[in-house]
């Protein structure tokens, strides 16, 4: 019998069913802790009572990809939370991408994951217990390749499928990768292709397995934030669900920089222009680019060539403001110009 297509459970998929960037930007901006009460609400407490440690990274720092709190001089704790519904039919993948993608946040703050656990939402009337348990098994083996202890967690019955994990690493407080360290005349640099988005909408909607893709997506950032840390590299972010566009500028937006972008360096999955061209974008990707657009200066890019920068990625590649070996650098840091990002050709 032929297993029931899992993208078909879901409205979303991936990274691409993120809360559009401006709404969460919006939502964010509400829980920042104010010197007043606006008349008519109820008061909260905006700092934690007596914390047993300093909070080093957190809604300050501009939506870095975890929170980070100091154990002492030379330890900090990194703490994160990610799930998606469904990017590819096969359960086995979607949980080694969806493992790959929660670890990958303590990659790009610099750290190394310790612990994690699984957050598995599924419609069990719909859809057979025994997908769920190879969805659980993908997300295993990869923390596990990690090097990640992994138990337990938390599950529910919803109307949709939706898997990820809440991880624990560890960080050196001093050579952490971050949103606000970026400075002018660094090189920028990404370590994955992008086109996941395209390619994983063209799945949803075709069935057709882009292997190079799933390769891609289950492709542990522990190497490319190994080497960052290494060679000096202090500021970062990894590139999902708000494409390289977005998290470009939320980048220079924390730093008070500008990033430029050399569009033509910029490495693309085999298949990503023909998906473009053949109309497999995800709305997703269209709110990236209708959010991130006013603060762009695309020259004379055409459409397709945006879309593929704000395509949604899941468990894309990092962002670094550095250069490591064996990574395209895609750009540079400048100093603050009349736009936060700049794509050139």
């Amino acid at each position: 019998m032929t297993e029931p297509r899992l993208t078909r459970y879901a409205s979303g998929g991936g990274c691409a069913c993120k809360i559009p960037p401006g709404e969460l930007d919006a939502l964010v901006a509400a829980l920042a802790p104010a010197t007043t009460v606006p008349p008519g609400t109820r008061p909260g407490t905006p700092l934690p009572v007596d914390p047993p440690g300093e909070l080093l990274v957190g809604l300050d720092g501009g939506g870095d990809d975890a929170a980070v709190v100091r154990l002492d001089a030379e330890r900090a704790l990194v703490t994160t939370a990610d799930f998606f519904t469904p990017v590819v039919d096969d359960p086995y993948d979607w949980g080694r991408i969806a493992a790959a993608n929660a670890l990958s946040d303590v990659y790009a703050m610099g750290g190394t994951p310790w612990a994690a656990v699984n957050l598995l939402a599924w419609p069990r009337e719909t859809l057979p217990m025994e997908l769920a348990a190879e969805v659980l098994r993908g997300g295993r083996d990869v923390a596990h390749a990690a090097g990640c202890q992994v138990s337990g967690g938390h599950s529910v019955t919803a109307p949709e499928p939706t898997y990820g994990m809440s991880v624990v690493g560890l960080v050196h407080p001093d050579r952490m990768l971050r949103l606000d360290a970026a400075v002018p005349g660094t090189p920028l640099t990404l370590t994955k292709p992008l086109g996941t988005g395209v390619l994983n909408a063209r799945h949803k909607a075709t069935g057709t397995v882009f292997p190079e893709a799933v390769a891609v997506m289950t492709t542990l950032n522990r190497d490319a934030s190994l080497a960052a840390v290494a060679a000096g590299v202090r500021a970062g972010t990894d590139v999902t669900g708000f494409g390289l566009l977005g998290h470009a500028y939320k980048l220079a937006r924390a730093s008070g920089v500008t990033v430029a972008i050399e569009a033509a360096a910029v490495p693309l999955l085999a298949d990503a222009r023909t998906a473009v061209a053949d109309g497999f974008v995800s709305g997703g990707s269209r709110r990236n680019l209708e959010w991130v657009a006013p603060h762009v200066e695309f020259g004379a890019l055409p459409e397709a060539g945006r879309l593929l920068l704000a395509d949604a990625q899941t468990s894309g590649g990092l962002l670094l403001a550095g250069e490591i070996p064996g990574h395209p650098v895609i750009g540079e840091v400048l100093p603050r110009g009349t736009a936060p990002v700049v794509v050139r050709g």
